[in-house]
């Protein structure tokens, strides 16, 4: 536990140090937030806020990473060995996300990279990681089935797509998550936190207690410049960094199920995407006033903080009740 908290601490103080030399190159850069017309006007105050700050997690926690990776070397391979594949989807995914802000950036639009071109891309890197867990680590195709408490083994022909559908979906909820100052940082801190306490109660996942700890640090480093009045947003090279970074955690620790728990804020902001679209296209109507959810709760009055306040707090009494159930 002492490691964990270190590599904690560790992960905060670079992503706070970071922060400070990266946010006024960005500003600089004029590397500032693009916002759509058609959404919110009180978020257009936001427009030039610097972005791409998903550039900081990822160079806190390839730091962290490689100084446990040489620390491990040495005293517990099987440790450094396994820290490999979660921290590779987790840059992964984050250098999708970082063409994608690149490209919406380059042409001052909010367009970025195709959507099939971004879907397989990561879809690319999905598939890899599962092959890799399944074939390479040997981790098996059983998920845990909370309340029943029991494992069900898929077969692999069903175990790797349901994998890879995992990994895109959770990326794409976070993803959708991210609208309001602070909002996807702090359900990521939360959610991972949860994850990492379960590593610990379920034992023999040291490698998952220690890229949990690096998250949640770089998460809290980053909360602090992310805060409403935000000096810095993510983009999608953070959003996209941190849902994969739950989803191979999940998979790794065979929860992916629990996700449908400790995850339902990102599952309803989705789900309010898709009922909207649904709908309108029926009927022409809408059934929220703007979706994701969080944009509806704003045009009904709540202020950006009461939105993630009352997200987060739903997300930690679903996270209490997953620990609860496993």
């Amino acid at each position: 536990m002492e490691t964990q908290i270190k590599v904690l601490l560790l992960s905060f103080g670079i992503t706070v140090i970071l922060s400070l030399f990266i946010i006024p190159i960005l500003k600089k850069l004029k590397v500032g937030q693009i916002e759509r017309e058609e959404g919110l006007k009180s978020h257009l105050k936001k427009q030039g806020t610097p972005t791409m700050g998903g550039i900081i997690m990822m160079v806190a926690i390839t730091i962290v990473s490689v100084l446990m990776f040489v620390y491990y070397r040495t005293r517990e391979f099987e440790v450094a060995k396994n820290l490999i594949p979660l921290v590779t989807v987790l840059l992964g995914f984050g250098i999708i996300g970082f063409l994608d802000d690149f490209r919406k950036l380059k042409f001052k639009n909010t367009d970025g990279l195709k959507p099939a071109v971004k879907m397989l891309g990561l879809l690319i890197i999905s598939a890899a990681f599962v092959v890799y867990i399944t074939k390479v680590l040997n981790i098996g195709t059983d998920i845990f089935i909370p309340i029943a408490k029991t494992y069900f083994t898929l077969p692999l022909w069903i175990y790797i797509p349901f994998a890879i559908f995992i990994l895109l979906g959770t990326t794409n909820a976070i993803n959708l998550t991210d609208g309001v100052d602070g909002l996807a940082t702090s359900i990521t801190t939360i959610v991972v936190t949860c994850l990492t306490m379960i590593s610990l109660m379920l034992g023999d996942f040291k490698e998952i207690t220690i890229i949990g700890s690096l998250i949640i640090g770089t998460c809290l480093g980053f909360l602090l410049f992310n805060l409403k009045p935000a000096k810095v947003m993510m983009g999608d090279t953070g959003s996209l960094m941190l849902g994969g970074a739950i989803a191979s955690i999940a998979l790794y620790l065979k929860l992916p199920l629990l996700l449908i728990i400790i995850c339902i804020i990102p599952i309803i902001e989705t789900f309010s995407v898709m009922i909207q679209v649904f709908h309108y296209k029926r009927t022409g109507n809408r059934v929220f006033k703007m979706a994701p959810i969080h944009h509806h709760f704003e045009l009904s009055g709540w202020n950006e903080n009461k939105v993630v306040s009352v997200f987060s707090i739903i997300t930690l009494i679903a996270c209490i009740v997953g620990i609860n159930i496993i």
